[in-house]
């Protein structure tokens, strides 16, 4: 059974096994709720992995939210992007292929900084800002994000600088 055991020598927390996948109807709504919860911050953590380590079976990474976890897999299980490593009621580990995708806005004027400000927060979508712009840490593809600010867009409001991936730390 998967799950997760404090490892009371290393301070690691010890994911050993895939409990679903972020793709699955089902475990996709439990993954939306607990973002969305109220109550809770970081209840979706997600792990950043390079390509190449997704066939390793043992690795120690370090969560967007600063959790250490060392992951021990079966040789029988393969890491992929999406694949879910804690399900519980008030917390989720999620896979991540690659480097963290960010999308940069800048609105133009006043009234579409605030508009986007509202928004983001509305649609709870994790931010940076930076000087004139807002850093969106995007959960999913560009395409979830953009429909929801295309007026803006559209306008020429907000410009979409780029999407960038994060450099690895």
């Amino acid at each position: 059974m998967a799950g997760v055991v404090s490892g009371a020598d290393i301070g690691l927390r010890i994911l050993d096994g895939i409990v679903g996948w972020a793709t699955d109807e089902a475990v996709a709504h439990q993954l939306h709720e607990l973002r969305h919860h109220p109550d809770l911050e970081h209840a979706v953590e997600y792990l950043h992995l390079d390509v190449h380590d997704l066939d390793r079976k043992r690795l120690r990474v370090t969560s967007d939210a600063g959790t250490d976890y060392a992951i021990v897999l079966p040789r029988a299980s393969a890491l992929a992007d999406g694949a879910v490593l804690l399900l519980e009621t008030d917390r989720a580990v999620v896979v991540r292929a690659g480097a963290p995708q960010t999308l940069t806005l800048r609105a133009t004027d006043l009234a579409a900084a605030l508009r986007l400000g509202f928004l983001a927060g509305h649609l709870h979508w994790k931010v940076n800002q930076h000087d004139d712009t807002l850093v969106v840490h995007l959960e999913g593809s560009e395409s979830d994000y953009t429909p929801r600010i295309a007026e803006l867009l559209e306008s020429g409001r907000i410009e979409s600088l780029e999407l960038t991936r994060l450099p690895d730390d």
